[in-house]
């Protein structure tokens, strides 16, 4: 046979070799042999043999680096799909990690995590460059806690299998209920207060995004960021959201049910967002809280790994930033005829015409 999937799983479609056997009955049909348990032994040796080879190569360092450059993909897809041997499969797994420039393994990162630490915290995203400066793990780097950068799409299949790796549970830092375990007394006692200071805030941000949130609470997870999104325990993440979307044959149907119920997680420490309490505390209904809202809503979206809805809009109210601040530079911007348009659908960030007092109180 050209191809026979009894022999070896797909995921070990790279290896070469001859297989030698006197048992199979080869004087009877195609069908019969394929169905032939003896096939189902030799499967079971070969994955054997392989993985045994495999884990003979990470004693050297270096080839096992250059073996895991080309076939790394296999291996993942190999934990996604092969329930028997996941543990095994488990164990050859490398990613780059916050506390290391090389690839780390599972047993790496555990043997690093701190006495209290029960879980393995992890982030997929797009690039390493791109998730190292995630708001999402700044109060667990801040924290000393390392964090493993999965970027590769089919990480997002991968880790939704492996749940745990020796009895260590494997916690994405961009779901909701991220809770940690080093958190004292004076902390949950802080967290508590800001949560019920910064309520009012919650409810008028809730009103203006409406739908476009499921809700909106005060974080314990971002420390220099204004605020963030973060999904839901079960649905899809940012960064499978956007896999899905680049299917070619993907159906509309499961997006509809499994894209992400989006949480708004806001910092109550960053100045931006004191103010805007300050300010709702005055007028909530004041037109340029609904656009400042807005724009922080998709800086967010941004940043937490997700696209756009409207770019249009999204840029509409940068332009009208940037044209505010050379106003306060002295300088006179005139409105061209899109920016125009823009404005009738959307209320403006700060009249035209600013004082000079003004002016100085936006400085």
């Amino acid at each position: 046979m050209d191809n026979c999937e009894d022999l070896i799983p797909e995921y070990l479609n790279f290896m070469k070799g001859v297989v030698d056997s006197e048992d199979l009955p080869l004087n009877i049909s195609r069908e019969v042999l394929q169905t032939n348990n003896i096939l189902k032994v030799i499967k079971k040796n070969l994955v054997k043999k392989c993985l045994e080879l495999f884990h003979e190569l990470t004693e050297n360092r270096e080839n096992y680096d250059k073996f895991y450059e080309q076939f790394g993909k296999n291996i993942k897809l190999g934990v996604h799909e092969d329930s028997t041997n996941r543990t095994k499969l488990a164990e050859l797994l490398r990613f780059p990690s916050s506390k290391s420039s090389e690839q780390t393994s599972l047993d790496d990162y555990v043997t690093r995590m701190a006495s209290n630490q029960k879980v393995i915290y992890y982030i997929t995203g797009e690039s390493t460059s791109i998730v190292s400066t995630s708001p999402f793990v700044e109060r667990l780097k801040k924290r000393g806690l390392e964090v493993l950068y999965m970027c590769e799409p089919i990480d997002e299949y991968c880790v939704q299998q492996l749940k745990e790796y020796k009895g260590k549970t494997l916690v994405s830092v961009t779901k909701e209920g991220l809770k940690f375990d080093d958190d004292d007394e004076e902390e949950k006692k802080r967290h508590e207060e800001n949560v019920k200071n910064f309520e009012p805030l919650c409810k008028v941000i809730k009103e203006i995004l409406g739908d476009k949130v499921e809700k909106v609470v005060v974080s314990n997870r971002i420390v220099s960021s204004p605020c963030c999104l973060v999904t839901g325990q079960y649905g899809w993440s940012a960064n499978m959201e956007r896999i899905m979307r680049a299917q070619a044959l993907r159906e509309s149907s499961i997006s509809s049910y499994m894209s992400s119920k989006k949480t708004m997680e806001i910092n109550p420490d960053h100045s931006v967002i004191k103010s805007l309490k300050q300010q709702v505390d005055k007028d909530k209904n004041d037109k340029t809280v609904k656009d400042l809202v807005m724009l922080l809503f998709e800086t967010s979206l941004l940043i937490s790994g997700f696209s756009l809805e409207n770019p249009s809009s999204f840029a509409a109210r940068i332009i009208r930033m940037i044209r505010l601040g050379l106003s306060g530079l002295g300088l006179s911007v005139d409105k061209d005829d899109t920016e125009q348009g823009d404005d009738q659908e959307l209320p403006s960030l700060v009249e035209d015409t600013v004082e000079d007092s003004q002016m100085e109180e936006v400085d």
